[in-house]
């Protein structure tokens, strides 16, 4: 089996690709900087500029599935040309894969999975998010959301199997959010967000990571939520990341206003509340490693911080 992975170097793409490695999965993958292009058995990079809708057609041979990860970080302040980037990002990457994709008969590409978010479902205390969800959360996110997936759908018109991985709050110490979070924390600064209760839906890396291979292997299709089966309120969240790291939590709530003033429009990211399900990816058969976020985050920053060698955990789990 060959995949193609967009944005392999990134968090997400790291760990896929590490899986792939351990699964004896050959991976090809998509890199706009040129000094990342390696040649080695198995992993082989390929160049492409989506802004310039350019591409290597070289990166397409003997692959047999797609894993896309590409688009600008949602994490810098929504200025009118940050907003540009995201959104643009994200439409030129699939369009250009499509666009380059050899004739129907002359590629063997059957699934492509695509990264989604869960910033697409609406803003609520008390909703309880399944795939099915119909409505679209009325801000900028749930709009690059909702236009993100509709490119995804498009390379069902060439025959190719399309799933959506609707991502939440990734927990690693590697990057994304938590160490943002960990930070002021570790610092004796760490406190809930406004009122604390808005719902996270968060996800240990290595299970994303996991839910991406087993969409692909099975060739699922459709749309999956990658968020661990326990969400947890701002506040449960912060406590545990503070019991965790081993610091006190005395400062009040911060306020909404205040991180608005600090961050602007990105603010609603700290605030909104998405309580999201992942029954969809547990009846496919997924089991998660990770369930609960004192378990996950145990992993990643307590005692039992040293996580075991990958291979224990995962070789030959998707692929005999």
């Amino acid at each position: 089996m060959k995949v193609l992975v967009t944005g392999a170097t990134g968090l997400v793409g790291s760990e896929i690709v590490n899986l792939c490695t351990q699964n004896n999965i050959s991976v090809n993958y998509l890199t706009t900087s040129k000094d990342k292009i390696v040649s080695q058995t198995g992993y082989n990079g390929f160049y492409w500029n989506p802004n310039k809708n350019e591409i290597d057609i070289n990166c397409f041979k003997g692959v047999t599935a797609i894993i896309n990860l590409a688009g600008s970080s949602i994490s810098k302040r929504w200025t009118k040309n940050n907003k540009k980037k995201i959104l643009n990002s994200r439409v030129n990457s699939l369009r250009t894969l499509l666009g380059a994709i050899p004739k129907e008969g002359m590629h063997s590409i059957k699934t492509l999975v695509s990264a989604s978010a869960i910033g697409i479902y609406p803003n609520s205390l008390s909703h309880y998010y399944r795939e099915d969800e119909e409505a679209v959360d009325d801000s900028f996110l749930g709009e690059v959301v909702s236009i993100w997936e509709k490119e995804v759908d498009a390379f069902e018109k060439v025959n190719i199997k399309t799933a959506k991985i609707r991502i939440g709050l990734v927990m690693s110490n590697k990057g994304g959010a938590l160490p943002e979070m960990a930070k002021p924390i570790k610092y004796y600064l760490g406190a809930a967000m406004g009122s604390g209760n808005q719902w996270q839906s968060w996800i240990h890396l290595q299970d994303l990571g996991r839910i991406f291979l087993q969409v692909m292997t099975k060739e699922l299709t459709g749309i999956y939520n990658g968020v661990a089966p326990n969400p947890v309120t701002n506040v449960k969240l912060t406590k545990e990341l503070a019991r965790v790291l081993d610091r006190p939590l005395f400062l009040p709530n911060i306020p909404k206003s205040m991180m608005r003033l600090i961050l602007g429009e990105m603010s609603y990211l700290l605030f909104v509340s998405q309580r999201v399900s992942c029954k969809k990816i547990q009846d496919s058969g997924f089991d998660f490693i990770y369930p609960n976020i004192c378990r996950a985050l145990e992993n990643i920053y307590g005692d039992m911080g040293e996580q075991l060698p990958s291979d224990t955990l995962y070789r030959n789990e998707f692929v005999s």
